[in-house]
């Protein structure tokens, strides 16, 4: 199942570690510095030029062979939906599949 988080953008529900709401995770000095070298590192995604109301952290596996190590590729995305909102929408989506497999 994947997660609309705004624009054109959507996201695995398996891929999301975390949706959390912007205001509240800036209000730190260390998440801020964080997010600065995220961005630095190329990690931070913008959907749009709005400012964002929510961070979804996502990690994705990247092509995994026999007897290597695996590649994760972490992104950051700054939607302009909140993290409310998100959060309604992926346990809807969790919810209808669980449905769908018990019918």
């Amino acid at each position: 199942m994947f997660l609309h988080i705004g624009g054109d953008v959507v996201v695995s529900l398996k891929s999301i570690i975390s949706i959390l709401d912007f205001a509240s995770v800036i209000k730190s000095k260390d998440t801020r510095l964080f997010l600065q070298t995220a961005e630095e590192e190329g990690f931070i995604r913008r959907i749009n030029d709005q400012e964002p109301k929510s961070l979804i952290i996502t990690e994705k596996v990247q092509g995994k062979k026999k007897g290597s190590k695996k590649a994760v590729q972490t992104v950051i995305y700054y939607s302009p939906i909140s993290s409310v909102t998100l959060q309604k929408r992926a346990n809807f989506l969790k919810e209808s599949q669980i449905q769908n497999f018990l019918k």
